[in-house]
């Protein structure tokens, strides 16, 4: 682990090889972060999240996660539209009640409009602005056809009771912007 003093925060970088889910001990290293103000993201393939396992790792206090992008690039694995259904599962109640229920996201992300985050081959997140309650992103797909995206990708922290309360979930996804061909 890495831990580097910034002017009005502290970062801390834990490189591992391999799966993050897999680790045993995730959720204490999430909450030991989170405990101490240290904002935390993961990046996971999402082929063995689970209820129990997004539970501890939300409660644990993790505030990103790019399951949902790494999810959809492998929408079909294990099982078929599992990645959208990660996905659904990290947005935003709000978001969830506007474009819901689960059969109708299903259809807007196999639709012209989404479709290029399905299966695409490789993905870069750029945070543009992060606030104590709204952080925004920048995220450049490229889709199986070798075509750039761009999307605006605004997550909020959630503050009502329950098990989701202080998690950071997916409140809008931009229309896409075309980037050009990488051929």
């Amino acid at each position: 682990m890495l831990f580097r003093s910034c002017k009005d925060s502290l970062i801390a970088v834990l490189y591992t090889n391999g799966e993050p889910l897999l680790y045993h001990d995730l959720p204490r290293v999430i909450k030991y972060a989170s405990d101490r103000k240290l904002a935390t993201m993961i990046s996971s393939n999402g082929l063995i999240l689970n209820e129990r396992i997004s539970k501890d790792i939300l409660e644990a206090g993790l505030d990103f996660i790019k399951i949902q992008l790494s999810g959809l690039m492998k929408n079909d694995e294990p099982n078929i539209d599992n990645g959208i259904k990660q996905t659904w599962e990290f947005a935003h109640p709000n978001n969830q009640n506007n474009t819901g229920p689960l059969e109708n996201f299903k259809t807007m992300l196999k639709g012209k409009s989404y479709s290029m985050l399905l299966n695409h081959s490789e993905h870069q997140v750029v945070e543009m602005y992060l606030s104590e309650n709204i952080a925004t992103y920048e995220v450049t797909v490229l889709d199986v056809e070798k075509k750039y995206y761009k999307f605006k990708w605004q997550v909020e922290k959630y503050n009502k009771d329950g098990p989701l309360k202080d998690c950071w979930l997916t409140t809008a996804v931009s229309q896409p912007i075309p980037m050009g061909s990488s051929i």
